[in-house]
């Protein structure tokens, strides 16, 4: 439901562990469940703020509540000897050093950067690495800048979850706006540049002018899109509103649109609550108003969204407010998955129903999609093919441009929660990925950086010869 009413300002107010004692007992946590809750926030970040709690959150379904599990960490989401480690010294009255430090060794354990973002994505320039920014799909820059390296609050499933705790090797970020334009007009086969963290919308706009304005020079003009991955429309709806640099933001997205760009706000909503309040339906409508868009992406998520009615909602509201919704993503193989991931047959079936609820406007979305080594495998269906069950897997983004839209099978498995769970079908050895994937690892270059290091290969695509 549409709510227009009028916006009142608020002041932002962060709470962190050094809080938790009073936004418990706000919560009507027990004084047990503090004492894990603090253990837990040593591992994994907790940042929440004063709109999520108070209206958000219905405190009245706390511990079970969606929104709760989505912000506040959860003792299940560590593995059980883990957790009784940290809640003894938490217990004991150990030193914060020595709890950040036996934290450090969970995190460590945690795959902090799936998909080869250390190893394989970061690119160079005049042979020097840029750590800041991620070179993973040719048409696609990734770009981290140093001061967007938080958010406004914390979501317990985030895959980047590394870039909260505190660990600088566990972070990617760039201070180096020159630099970054200097890598786009070399590279010009790039046509989108992806501002992400973290969150840059908690940056000033002046700060974020600063990345984006040389952006749309001349020499840039391959560049066609400006994406800024958010979820302030969610977690604080303010920042677009009476915020008190909201309308310079609003001119920098004005100032996009002009010069011909698509800016697009790559919003992150994971539960149709935090698209409900006014605050919230006033940010987007301010948003469109610049001509930028809005389109909507998360991942299916045990215990905050897996259901179809859940994700049929979802979609509906945001076509309601003139949003796109544009992905539905399979939970990240990093932090606590366990605690989150929802097997991939159970995450079709459940985008399957949500999808034949709504009408043609919401079915952009594409889901669910894993954001793999290889690139963002979609789950199309399950089939039986040659007497055998099989998922029917297609490439829809890829690390080397001629896999894009390619469709590949997998054997059937009920329990499997990643792409790597999976076994090629009909008696393959390897997916057709598989040998370039290790070439890519041995020369730590991918063919999507434009100083492609891998020859030009041969390849056969059902039957007909194409050269990459």
């Amino acid at each position: 439901m549409i709510r227009k009413a009028r916006v009142r300002s608020r002041s932002y107010r962060a709470y962190t562990r050094k809080d938790i004692d009073r936004i418990g007992k706000h919560l009507g946590l027990s004084p047990r469940e503090i004492l894990a809750l603090r253990a837990v926030s040593f591992v994994l970040p907790f940042r929440v703020n004063n709109y999520v709690l108070e209206e958000l959150i219905r405190r009245e379904d706390v511990p079970e509540d969606p929104i709760y599990q989505l912000t506040f960490p959860q003792p299940d989401m560590l593995k059980p000897n883990d957790f009784r480690t940290m809640l003894r010294m938490v217990e004991a009255g150990a030193s914060e050093e020595a709890l950040l430090a036996a934290a450090r060794k969970i995190q460590r354990s945690m795959n902090p950067h799936p998909a080869g973002q250390m190893e394989l994505n970061v690119p160079y320039l005049d042979g020097r690495a840029l750590p800041g920014l991620q070179h993973k799909y040719r048409e696609t820059v990734l770009f981290f800048p140093s001061q967007g390296q938080t958010c406004h609050a914390y979501c317990t499933y985030c895959f980047r979850w590394a870039q909260f705790v505190g660990a600088d090797e566990l972070k990617f970020a760039s201070r180096e706006a020159e630099t970054l334009a200097r890598y786009l007009a070399k590279h010009t086969e790039v046509s989108s540049i992806l501002f992400t963290g973290g969150d840059p919308l908690v940056m000033k706009s002046s700060v974020l002018r600063r990345y984006i304005e040389p952006l749309l020079s001349g020499e840039h003009e391959h560049l066609t899109s400006i994406r800024i991955g958010t979820k302030a429309p969610a977690y604080w709806p303010y920042r677009f509103s009476t915020d008190p640099d909201a309308d310079d933001l609003l001119r920098l997205f004005e100032q996009v649109t002009r010069s011909g760009r698509n800016l697009a706000l790559m919003a992150h909503y994971s539960h149709p609550r935090e698209l409900r309040t006014p605050e919230a339906q006033s940010a987007v409508r301010r948003i469109h108003r610049t001509g930028a868009v809005v389109r909507t992406q998360a991942p299916v998520i045990r215990r905050v969204n897996d259901s179809a009615q859940t994700w049929a909602d979802l979609w509906r509201t945001q076509v309601q407010l003139g949003a796109v919704p544009y992905y539905m993503f399979v939970e990240r193989n990093t932090g606590p998955k366990e605690y989150f991931e929802v097997p991939l047959a159970r995450s079709l079936e459940i985008f399957q129903k949500a999808y034949r609820r709504v009408s043609g406007l919401a079915r952009t979305v594409r889901g669910p999609v894993m954001s793999a080594t290889p690139g963002k495998v979609l789950v199309e269906g399950i089939a039986e093919v040659k007497g055998e069950d099989v998922f029917v897997l297609k490439l829809i983004q890829s690390r080397d441009p001629v896999w894009t839209n390619r469709v590949f099978f997998a054997r059937y498995d009920p329990e499997a929660t990643w792409l790597r769970d999976l076994e090629p079908a009909f008696g393959e050895k390897e997916f057709f990925f598989d040998p370039l994937l290790r070439e890519i690892r041995k020369n730590r270059k991918a063919p999507a950086w434009g100083d492609r290091t891998v020859p030009r290969r041969k390849i056969t695509i059902f039957g007909h010869v194409e050269w990459e």
